[in-house]
């Protein structure tokens, strides 16, 4: 397979649906790994490679919720399960390479699966990118609620994690400490009481760009995006992308590769089982004069 249709389920190499919902790619030793959500049986978060793209192989549930755990030097809540042996919510997994530590680093947000109070983030880590991840428990950064995430990389290999705050009325941006194991402090709030959800970052030659949606649930919605010169810098105003559902979209993270800028999102089926039914999207992304673009495009060929 060389094209991808958007809004459909994709099947990786054995025929079955690829389940990496809110998720990330990144590249290592040769392979693409996307990771992503998967609320499968015991599932949490499960792992595909690829070389080009289209052709996804399953690697391994690299997080459930037997998984180890392991305590450190930050003081976090171990939960897989809750009391009652029901699975809790770990939503949109971001995975990083650390080249001092030589870990693979996960953050995801966390909530106990009956309601939506914890707010908390969660770390996971594993030596290899499609292992079994260890868990390492969940918490409020600086004591910040803390929901839709992302994290990004900088060209100086130092990390930031992103989050909505407050309700989600506001969005955080967290410099990460060399390990990539804890904030080390927070850098920005942005966009008072705007509702920013599901962030996704991109820099582009010496621009770096902010993707987000409105909070509306499962439905679409109008994505903007700002704009700054430094990621702990000041941020542009929002502007509109894409059409006033983004395109039938939510944003997930944003790959660059060959040149091309190219936009992830989640076609949402809804709660429950209609969960299941969710699907991808790829539009390629472009800089122009008058600003960031997003190309509709039924198909593409990665």
């Amino acid at each position: 397979m060389s094209i991808l249709k958007n809004g459909i389920l994709w099947n990786d190499t054995e025929g079955n649906p690829i389940h990496a919902h809110g998720g990330y790619i990144i590249f290592h030793d040769g392979y693409y790994y996307w990771y992503g959500e998967d609320r499968r049986e015991d599932f949490y978060v499960s792992c595909y490679r690829s070389k080009n793209l289209t052709d996804w192989e399953f690697r391994n549930h690299i997080l459930t919720v037997r998984s180890n755990t392991e305590t450190y030097r930050v003081r976090t809540k171990i939960k897989l399960v809750n009391e009652d042996g029901s699975k809790v919510n770990l939503e949109r997994p971001k995975v990083l390479y650390n080249e001092r530590t030589k870990k693979f680093v996960m953050w995801v947000h966390f909530e106990n699966g009956k309601d939506y109070n914890d707010a908390a983030v969660a770390i996971a880590t594993c030596d290899t990118p499609d292992g079994d991840f260890t868990y390492h428990g969940h918490f409020n950064p600086y004591g910040y609620m803390s929901r839709d995430c992302t994290l990004f990389q900088d060209d100086n290999k130092t990390a930031y994690f992103i989050s909505a705050a407050r309700d989600n009325a506001d969005l955080h941006i967290y410099r990460l400490t060399e390990d990539y194991m804890n904030v080390e402090c927070l850098v920005q709030k942005l966009w008072q009481g705007e509702y920013r959800e599901a962030p996704a970052v991109v820099k582009i030659k010496e621009k770096y760009y902010m993707l987000t949606s409105f909070c509306t649930g499962w439905a679409p919605n109008q994505g903007k995006y700002a704009v700054a010169d430094s990621i702990e810098g000041r941020w542009s105003m929002l502007k509109e992308i894409g059409d006033e559902t983004t395109y039938r979209s939510q944003p997930a993270f944003i790959l660059q590769k060959d040149g091309k800028v190219l936009y992830y999102g989640d076609r949402w089926g809804g709660g429950g089982e209609k969960y299941f039914t969710s699907s991808y999207v790829i539009y390629p992304l472009a800089e122009k004069e008058d600003g960031l673009v997003m190309e509709y495009v039924e198909e593409i060929d990665i």
